[in-house]
């Protein structure tokens, strides 16, 4: 309970504490002008400083887009085809990544699955595919049934 108290409440232990910002007519404590006026002009000084650096941003490049842009024009047959195997690269080295990835996971399921005795330790979603596979197997034997009883019935 070094915290405060879960049981009391924190609003509570502010007030035993003295630090609920109310004074002790109960009246709440409001900021000074001062104050104020000082977190305004922070926040004014930080968004002029943010609109000033957006401004700067935007001007550079405007400019290396001027200047890019020739270079761009004469090698384009050039680019356009090199971005275009280098993004079918990225996307064929990502796709590789993703699914050796989750082959590897679903391995480690399934030798964890195979590994634990039954009722033992079973991984997450066992029951699942127990539960499948009991399905499945029902299925299999209406189907078959019902395969057996056209064919009868076909004979007759």
């Amino acid at each position: 309970m070094a915290g405060g108290g879960g049981a009391i409440g924190e609003h509570y232990m502010r007030v035993i504490r003295g630090d609920d910002g109310y004074d002790d007519d109960g009246s709440q404590e409001k900021p000074g002008a001062a104050v104020s006026v000082a977190k305004g002009a922070a926040a004014a000084a930080a968004a002029g400083s943010m609109l000033a650096l957006a401004g700067l941003t935007a001007t550079g490049t405007v400019l290396a887009l001027i200047v890019a842009t020739p270079l761009l024009v004469l090698f384009a047959p050039v680019l356009v085809p090199a971005a275009f195997a280098a993004s079918l690269l990225a996307a064929g080295l990502a796709s590789c990544g993703a699914l050796g990835a989750a082959a590897v996971g679903v391995l480690a399921w399934m030798y964890r699955y195979l590994q634990s005795p039954s009722g033992e330790h079973t991984p997450a979603g066992a029951g699942k595919v127990e539960h499948a596979r009991a399905l499945l197997d029902a299925k299999a034997h209406d189907v078959g049934d019902w395969v057996q009883h056209r064919l009868d019935q076909a004979r007759t």
